[in-house]
């Protein structure tokens, strides 16, 4: 059974989901791709995992760095399970670029990893945040590629006080 709980952060609102193994879910109201991987059957009710899961969070945005991880139990291919184990190694307030990923990907691996194909991995992660996609960029220093908006993109690294020299949101109508 999959249990929500809505979570009020300064951002926005964020919806949690959680199985009984661990997280699978955590997306900003109205992002792309928003409770996509929920089944049709879910139970809005406070969970353990839910309530470390808001543990997190309240640490996160009050300027602290969380000391632990609730369980997380993503979905997803074994490919986009390998792209967000990177991400959860990323240190806070630091940035990768999708280059930096598909490289470390493909010396895991063996072979060539686009990094188009990790865009597409980082993109899905169903669990915004605690696996910290806005941590990653574009090899030239755009701000690409976060569901949530490139505005929280932007918060998020400010608030880890990430060094957003060399940094840029890209212009419309520029290639992403």
């Amino acid at each position: 059974m999959i249990c929500i709980q809505p979570y009020a952060s300064p951002l926005g609102g964020i919806l949690l989901a959680a199985d009984e193994t661990g997280l699978v879910g955590l997306w900003f109201d109205g992002q792309k791709y928003f409770a996509r991987t929920l089944p049709a059957e879910i139970v809005q009710k406070s969970t353990p995992i839910l309530a470390e899961a808001a543990r997190w969070l309240d640490l996160y945005f009050a300027g602290y760095v969380p000391d632990f991880t609730p369980p997380l139990h993503p979905a997803g291919s074994a490919f986009r399970k390998a792209v967000w184990d990177i991400l959860l190694t990323i240190p806070y307030g630091q940035t990768l670029t999708y280059g930096d990923i598909a490289r470390q990907l493909a010396a895991q691996q063996g072979g060539r990893v686009s990094a188009q194909a990790v865009g597409g991995a980082v993109g899905h992660n169903p669990i915004s945040l605690i696996i910290p996609c806005h941590r990653v960029v574009g090899t030239n220093g755009s701000l690409t590629g976060y569901a949530g908006g490139i505005e929280k993109k932007v918060q998020l690294l400010e608030l880890e006080h990430a060094d957003m020299r060399g940094l840029f949101i890209p212009q419309k109508g520029s290639a992403l």
